[in-house]
């Protein structure tokens, strides 16, 4: 494949791009307005569905577990397969020997990964993130930025964790649950709920 399209001009996007990624040739993004300007220095050529017909490898730079999920799907239905999506992983992050990333994921600045962690696809790592052994992230989760997990934590598919947020070792994150930022999770966070707090409680559905 001949270099990289970002899908969705974006602040992720820039992220990747002050990360160092090297190969992108355009941006895809929907909005009408933001055709044939550009994003960092990289131009917006076009709409997200433009890329069933290109070639390059993508990047779906959309910060929101659900969102980025359906511009996956859409797509998928388009003839977009697994095998068209890159995985970035900034210079600064440490991926330990034993761990795998999955397609589509995004690693930002200063993320430690240690042992035997299972990163899943389309992931978004934020900089500065703490995996730890035996950790599994699903499909399409999203940690933002200081996020610390402890060990064999299970974060499901869709599920964000805001800023700050710790996770104690041996619980499981929900599919599509929210946990605030700053939040200490010393329990199992159920699917499709909103966490928050020291110690984290919940206080509602996810959006």
């Amino acid at each position: 494949m001949d270099g990289i399209l970002l899908i969705g001009a974006s602040g992720l996007a820039r992220e990747v791009l002050s990360a160092g990624i090297t190969g992108v040739v355009g941006i895809l993004d929907d909005d009408a307005d933001l055709q044939g300007t550009d994003i960092a220095g990289v131009p917006v050529v076009g709409a997200v569905l433009a890329a069933a017909a290109r070639t390059e490898a993508l990047l779906v730079c959309v910060g929101r577990s659900h969102a980025r999920r359906s511009v996956v799907r859409r797509l998928h239905d388009s003839g977009v397969g697994e095998d068209r999506y890159a995985t970035f992983v900034s210079r600064s992050a440490r991926i330990g020997s034993s761990s795998s990333v999955g397609s589509g994921t995004i690693v930002l600045d200063n993320v430690v990964v240690t042992a035997d962690a299972v990163l899943g696809r389309h992931i978004v790592v934020m900089p500065n993130c703490t995996i730890t052994h035996d950790d599994v992230l699903e499909d399409f989760a999203t940690l933002a930025a200081g996020v610390c997990l402890g060990g064999s934590v299970r974060v499901a598919e869709a599920a964000y964790l805001g800023m700050n947020a710790s996770v104690r070792q041996g619980l499981r994150v929900g599919a599509a649950a929210t946990v605030g930022m700053g939040a200490v999770v010393l329990d199992d966070v159920p699917a499709g709920v909103t966490w928050a707090g020291v110690p984290a409680r919940e206080i509602g559905q996810s959006a």
